[in-house]
């Protein structure tokens, strides 16, 4: 039921309200006491936050709604809150056909695998077919402005720049519900102009995932103002992504080196997924620092970054984790801590030149079974000296790397090489793509 990053798909059919209505259930059931709960802009959300807040409340669970909300509010605001769950109506970065919910434990973290299948089996089971009590039916409160308040003076809070507020910058909302960076930018004194700023579940000004070819408008922007940098969020704002000064795109790589690289001291470990680059893995290195690989997903990297030695851990596709802060992504403070980067060093394209930058290369391709072919590829990779199993096949090379692994929501088998040459990384990728080729 549940994938990389909660549970997730089209309206009407893999999500529905009646889904929904059982999660809340099964969360109450699994002995929430008060679960706080919210919504990012799509047009389904208000079904299913309804739906699930049914739930929680006929198995006896008080809700907290907070409504709007980016998804690192809803997640930060349960502990600050002390509510035992928090519900996360969104689908993040998908189309807005999809929807979906994802869960937060106590301290802010995403549900584990252990977690997320107790919930599971309680929505499969039977325990949902005794009769609830009609005299302890839980109540619900609205908060929806103390809670925003609360995650907005965090972020501020978060700032220790003395120069943050001359800085000039651009927030790319993407009609998601990301607004509290600019009003946190603001309120350090920055000047602030936004773009696709009205919350609107159809995103009508862009994809909702933070690209750079979404982000297209945001870098003509930004490149024909004053403007010291830009960042966009996607739909649930858990994401953010960069645009220097001169209106380039930051890659994501580049972004978790140069969060790594300022977060770690010799002797400290950064928490990354296993299709991460070699980039950050010699910024980090180079820093006195170590990688710590995980599976792809943002639960993952937050397992990870629990451990005392994680200072900090970070996703390519725009999920960054500052552990003494929150174990939620949370892409408004990426936001802050990026402008923080800028006001003390000078331009982010100085800052990003020194990262190196490797040739990467990625496909995906359509297969019938990725479970069944990538135990055949898992039993052909032994014939290599390193290979690492903990998502998928990443087999090292004294050239690169190449890794096939099975998507996460979808019937793909993604290839991803590096090399530090361009020559060597079509090697890898089209020796990648051979493997693939033989057992599918």
């Amino acid at each position: 039921m549940f994938g990389t990053s909660g549970v997730r798909g089209e309206f009407g059919e893999q999500i529905t309200a009646d889904l929904a209505l059982e999660i809340g259930r099964a969360v109450a059931i699994n002995g929430a006491d008060c679960i706080l709960i919210g919504r990012d802009s799509r047009t389904t959300g208000s079904v299913l936050l309804d739906a699930a807040a049914a739930g929680a409340r006929e198995y006896g669970a008080d809700v907290i709604s907070i409504g709007y909300a980016a998804t690192p509010t809803i997640a930060r605001n349960v502990p600050w809150t002390d509510a035992d769950v928090g519900i996360a109506v969104t689908a993040s970065h998908n189309p807005p056909t999809d929807n979906g919910i994802k869960l937060w434990d106590s301290d802010g973290m995403a549900f584990d695998e252990e977690k997320q299948q107790r919930i599971t089996e309680i929505v499969q089971s039977d325990e949902m077919s005794f009769n609830p009590s009609w005299n302890s039916v839980g109540a619900t409160t609205v908060d929806t402005q103390a809670a925003h308040r609360r995650h907005r003076s965090a972020l501020v809070d978060a700032a220790v720049s003395d120069h943050i507020g001359e800085l000039s910058v651009v927030v790319d909302v993407g009609n998601g519900v990301g607004k509290i960076t600019a009003e946190a930018f603001r309120d350090l004194g920055c000047t602030v102009n936004t773009l696709n700023a009205n919350p609107d579940g159809k995103f009508p000004a862009r994809p909702a995932e933070p690209t750079a070819e979404a982000c297209t408008v945001l870098r003509q922007h930004v490149a024909s103002t004053d403007a010291d940098l830009g960042v966009a969020h996607d739909g649930d704002a858990d994401r953010m992504m960069a645009v220097d000064e001169t209106g380039s795109f930051v890659t994501g790589d580049a972004l978790l080196a140069l969060f790594a690289r300022e977060a770690v001291s010799p002797g400290d470990s950064i928490a990354v997924p296993i299709n991460t680059s070699l980039s950050v893995e010699d910024t980090v290195e180079q820093a006195g620092g170590n990688i710590v690989r995980t599976k792809v997903g943002d639960v993952y990297v937050a397992t990870e970054a629990k451990r005392s030695e994680v200072v900090f851990g970070g996703e390519p596709s725009g999920a960054w984790i500052w552990p003494e802060e929150t174990l939620c992504p949370d892409g408004p403070l990426a936001a802050i801590r990026l402008a923080d980067l800028v006001a003390n060093r000078g331009p982010l394209s100085d800052i990003v030149a020194e990262i190196p930058s490797y040739p990467l290369r990625r496909e995906s391709h359509s297969v019938d079974d990725k479970h069944v072919i990538m135990d055949k590829i898992a039993d052909h990779a032994q014939q290599y000296d390193s290979v690492t199993r903990v998502d998928g096949v990443r087999i090292e090379t004294d050239d690169g790397w190449m890794l096939l692994r099975a998507s996460g929501t979808e019937s793909l088998v993604r290839l991803t090489a590096e090399s530090r040459s361009s020559e060597k990384a079509d090697q890898l990728l089209a020796e990648a793509r051979d493997i693939l080729q033989t057992y599918r």
